[in-house]
């Protein structure tokens, strides 16, 4: 049985060296190569094929969200594991609705890692008991613990991260390749739903729940 094809997109390099030395250490997975930047990534899939990509969030160039959609509609057959320091109940639900994988905590232990590689190369999803929780508990209804900004769609948490960040609707558009009236439309509808009046709001709540850095 041929092994598992891994690649890594992180910008911090003890990260990349950690991870390619737990990669290398299964019989069953090989190293195919790691990159810095979401363009570096995009470019590293067109040269080197992979079956499992493990993608941090908090990228220089672009938002590992962004990454992620490209990949989706690029490079439909790589399976995506979100590998992050970001909480895990805030953006676990949003990364899994972005086509992702599973999401992984930074802090998660190596024999866990491998786990959500195996069950995303069968074409699996890989939810940890925490995350799972919080699935289940959306499911029940309000009563649950399930974050205000579950009620975004994919797109609207996407453009949300990004007006948080302090980015302007004009750079927004750009980056998303959407009109700026589009964009707009996406932030109106984005205060109603979280009961915001301005982006300090949204900043202030995206701050206040790790959801920016």
């Amino acid at each position: 049985m041929p092994s598992t094809r891994v690649a890594v997109v992180d910008d911090h390099e003890m990260v990349r060296i950690g991870l390619k030395q737990i990669i290398e250490a299964e019989s069953d997975f090989s190293w195919v190569g790691d990159s810095a930047t979401g363009r570096e990534a995009l470019e590293m899939l067109r040269t080197k094929p992979c079956d499992v990509l493990l993608l941090d969030l908090s990228l220089p160039d672009m938002s590992g969200l962004d990454v992620l959609r490209r990949i989706k509609s690029h490079h439909e057959s790589v399976a995506t594991l979100v590998l992050s320091a970001y909480p895990e109940k805030q953006y676990g639900l949003n990364v899994l609705r972005a086509g992702a994988s599973g999401f992984v905590s930074k802090t998660a232990a190596p024999d866990e890692l491998c786990r959500a590689i195996r069950a995303a190369v069968r074409g699996g999803r890989y939810v940890s008991p925490e995350l799972a929780e919080v699935l289940v508990n959306g499911m029940q209804g309000p009563g649950g613990s399930e974050p205000p900004h579950a009620v975004l769609s994919e797109r609207e948490f996407q453009i949300f991260c990004k007006l948080a960040e302090g980015q302007s609707v004009t750079e927004i558009g750009a980056a998303l390749f959407l009109s700026v009236k589009t964009v707009s439309t996406y932030r109106t509808r984005i205060l109603e739903k979280m009961g915001m009046k301005s982006n300090a709001d949204m900043t202030y709540y995206a701050i206040k729940n790790d959801l920016v850095q």
